[in-house]
């Protein structure tokens, strides 16, 4: 299969990351779970690995990484334990549903009031309502960096400074940037920065965590074992063992660690260069079709996330995907990509789109193939 789904997960790992877990699989333990070789080496691998992560988003220290099975979880941990009753929420309707789900249960069970930033036809966050949608009991402004649907790059300067000027807490999705994009946690005055390990850092699935400024203080999701202060009736106090209940993935871990090693050696900008020039390749061979339309702003691919989601006619979207698999032998995803909102604001909920999203693993010589099959495809068009 040629695969472009980069977006959803990578599926091509550096052979590094595939190594780490296999040996962390043979050796490792328990992390803090006794003195033993075996606990001890895991250990190692879940605190370089927490260093890494805070040196990548320039958070707290490493303490103030914890860990999750991927940026959903992460999510749910730093809104269901920050936002209290009667608050009032600011989010986008470019969000995922990772973000809509955990606060649409908030409003039925804490009774908060939330509101929505929009968009422009390209798909931009229209900032300029942050002031008016402001209320007194704003709480926290969540939003995700990088729509997953149209790769448009939401302004986390303009966001984070809005946040700190109001008091609001700032949260943010990093599912698409995190290992892509430049995250500097002080700088855009995040206060909780969530990210999962599958996509953009090569790590394996079921890996992930959230970044958490030391003045933030989060209710935890689970309460169980720490390893550490067992005989305390509740969840211990300090960070990270607070939003860490049970046994970490630190095989998993072990691969997340090698990746975060891989973005490093081989420089994250020139590894999403590779990908948005790869993508932009894709834009190039297709965008002249009669029948295609694009969402998303496609004037510059250096600013902008390597996807392109776009539409042949009227034909339905998991159409497309079902020819690209069955005939081309191509991943791709089509539908509503978990982000409801942002096909209501498209009016695309009953066709869905088709969404390309490259790695720098992919080739010029499968772009080309791609390109070839969009051609084939739109012929299809007349009939539809």
């Amino acid at each position: 299969m040629y695969y472009f789904d980069n977006a959803a997960t990578t599926k091509i790992k550096p052979d590094s990351v595939i190594a780490a877990v296999v040996d962390a699989m043979k050796n490792s333990g328990n992390a803090s779970r006794g003195a033993s070789d075996e606990s001890l080496s895991a250990d190692r691998i879940v605190f370089s690995c927490r260093r890494k992560i805070n040196a990548l988003f320039n958070g707290d220290g490493p303490k103030q990484v914890a860990f999750t099975k991927n940026s959903t979880e992460a999510l749910n941990v730093a809104l269901l334990g920050l936002i209290k009753e009667d608050d009032h929420v600011i989010t986008t309707v470019t969000d995922h549903n990772s973000v809509l789900r955990p606060l649409n249960f908030l409003k039925i069970s804490r009774n908060i009031s939330l509101d929505y930033l929009g968009i422009d036809p390209e798909g931009h966050l229209l900032l300029d309502q942050l002031e008016d949608l402001k209320k007194a009991n704003t709480r926290v402004l969540v939003a995700n960096h990088i729509s997953n649907v149209t790769g448009n790059i939401n302004d986390l300067y303009r966001l984070g400074d809005f946040c700190k000027k109001e008091g609001i807490i700032f949260i943010v999705d990093g599912s698409q940037s995190a290992g892509a994009f430049n995250i500097d946690m002080e700088a855009m005055n995040i206060d909780v920065f969530c990210f999962t390990g599958h996509k953009s850092l090569y790590g394996p699935q079921g890996t992930g965590g959230l970044c958490v400024k030391k003045n933030i203080s989060i209710d935890p999701l689970l309460y169980g074992g720490t390893g550490v202060q067992t005989y305390y009736e509740l969840q211990p106090e300090e960070m990270p063992t607070r939003l860490e209940a049970g046994t970490l993935n630190s095989h998993g871990l072990a691969g997340l660690e090698a990746g975060l090693t891989y973005i490093k050696d081989q420089g994250m900008e020139k590894l999403t260069e590779r990908a948005q020039k790869i993508a932009k390749n894709f834009y190039e061979g297709i965008k002249d079709l009669p029948s295609i339309k694009f969402f998303g702003d496609y004037s510059d691919f250096s600013k902008r996330a390597p996807i392109v989601s776009f539409n042949l006619g009227k034909i339905d979207s998991a159409y497309v995907s079902m020819v690209l698999a069955d005939k081309y032998k191509i991943s791709t995803r089509p539908g509503g990509h978990c982000a409801p909102l942002l096909h209501k604001s498209f009016k695309t909920v009953d066709q869905g789109m088709v969404r390309f999203s490259f790695s720098h693993f992919n080739t010029k010589e499968e772009v080309e193939i791609a390109i070839q099959a969009i051609r084939e495809i739109s012929k299809e068009e007349v009939g539809f």
